[in-house]
């Protein structure tokens, strides 16, 4: 009889190998997605609202496996990147549309990354004055020189200091039985802060410009539809590890926080949250984790808009290629470098709320991208036979049907008054 390939000394050994080869773009996406702004937004989400924003984390799990799977699935099936797609089936204008918003996400973003390295230099008493310049300055130098990512395992080793959040959670002591209720159970205030906080959610959990991430990363691996069901693990792995690290920082947050008033206004009372585990060195240890997070979205960010805007039109891209080669490319991605640190040099802002606000601004730009993404996962001229099931195309539309509306009530909220 002869043995199955799967039982096979070399098939064992085989296997755990082709595994680790498939896994990256997945993981690496999730992970640089809970960066400065996604670290914020969860810390105000379980300091201003306790455990009534649990069950977000639940349900955008399985939104963000679905989002994130069919990216990568498109890049295996098509070879192409993300933006190369939208332009071939929808053409030049919805492209420019497409890539404006793109854009808008990614600068928002950085502003946001810039003010989460100010923030967690101020935590080591340097100033923003100081931290955010340099750190503009090597980011733009590691992007030239296609260096960044000898430093990226560094920055995700780092960013791994919120796992302080699982032990800390533990040590408050919450109600688990509570705990349980909110992760299972919906809670929705009608309060304009409340669902401008979950649009945030939603925005920094399935940030748009994830989406390019994943699909070019995949592209660039040469990931084909052979290795796609290896790939879903490297997808499910980092979707449901990055999401349970957020779980854990509103419970913690919720837990220590919440209870006492503190809504959170700086980064240092965010770093409270990790008192039960660190204590005194709570603060250095946010801020190592929160500088971390935000420096390698930082180098992530405008890299993947200038690849994605080229892409988009046709345009000559790469690092290696000079201004004269590349002067989108080149400009693109310097640009969005400047505006973020730029933005955060102005005086007297607030950190927090720019961090947040910088999701919210994702959450509502996602809707729109996601429409062009199911246009593209459906249409068997370019997909074939690998075009969304119908649960894959309910979770899909369910999220940007669910987004849309609560960017709705949010206007009439607003228009009413009931902010809070």
């Amino acid at each position: 009889m002869t043995a199955s390939v799967a039982t096979t000394p070399k098939g064992r050994r085989l296997a755990p190998l082709a595994l680790l080869a498939a896994l990256g773009p997945g993981i690496i996406a999730a992970s640089a997605g809970n960066d400065a702004g996604g670290i914020s937004t969860y810390s105000v989400d379980g300091a201003r609202f306790g455990y009534d924003m649990l069950w977000m984390v639940l349900v955008m799990t399985f939104s963000l496996v679905v989002v994130q799977e069919m990216a990568g699935r498109m890049g295996a099936v098509t070879g192409k990147g993300f933006a190369a797609l939208i332009r071939e089936r929808y053409g030049i204008r919805p492209s420019f549309f497409a890539m404006s918003m793109l854009l808008v996400s990614t600068a928002g973003t950085s502003v946001a990354q810039y003010a989460g390295i100010a923030a967690a230099g101020e935590m080591f008493g340097v100033s923003k004055y100081l931290s955010v310049p340099l750190a503009a300055f090597v980011v733009w130098l590691l992007v030239v020189r296609g260096s960044y990512r000898n430093v990226e395992k560094v920055l995700l080793a780092l960013s791994a200091v919120f796992l302080a959040y699982v032990v800390a959670a533990f040590m408050a002591r919450p109600d688990w039985a509570a705990v349980a209720h909110a992760t299972f159970v919906p809670t929705f205030r009608p309060r304009a802060d409340f669902v401008l906080l979950v649009i945030a959610t939603v925005g920094t959990t399935i940030a748009p410009w994830m989406q390019f991430f994943v699909q070019s990363n995949i592209v660039d691996k040469g990931v084909t539809v052979k290795e796609l069901p290896l790939q879903r693990v490297d997808i499910i792995a980092g979707a449901v590890a990055a999401n349970v690290v957020a779980w854990f920082i509103i419970l913690t947050t919720g837990t220590v926080l919440f209870p006492k008033g503190i809504a959170i206004a700086d980064a240092g009372e965010a770093a409270l949250a990790l008192a039960p585990v660190a204590g005194r060195y709570a603060s250095a240890l946010f801020a190592t984790g929160l500088g971390s997070a935000a420096f390698l979205a930082a180098c992530v960010l405008p890299l993947t808009a200038a690849y994605a805007v080229c892409e988009a039109f046709g345009w000559e891209r790469g690092i290696d290629r000079s201004w004269a080669e590349a002067p989108a490319f080149n400009t693109i991605y310097t640009f969005v470098i400047v505006f973020g640190a730029a933005v955060i040099l102005l005086p007297g802002l607030d950190l927090i709320a720019i961090m947040v606000l910088s999701q919210a601004v994702n959450g509502l730009l996602l809707p729109f991208l996601l429409v062009y993404m199911m246009g593209i996962v459906n249409d068997r001229r370019i997909m074939g036979r690998h075009v969304n099931g119908r649960a894959f195309n309910g979770i899909a539309w369910t999220t940007i049907v669910v987004v849309i509306g609560l960017s709705c009530a949010l206007l009439v909220m607003t228009a009413l008054g009931r902010m809070g």
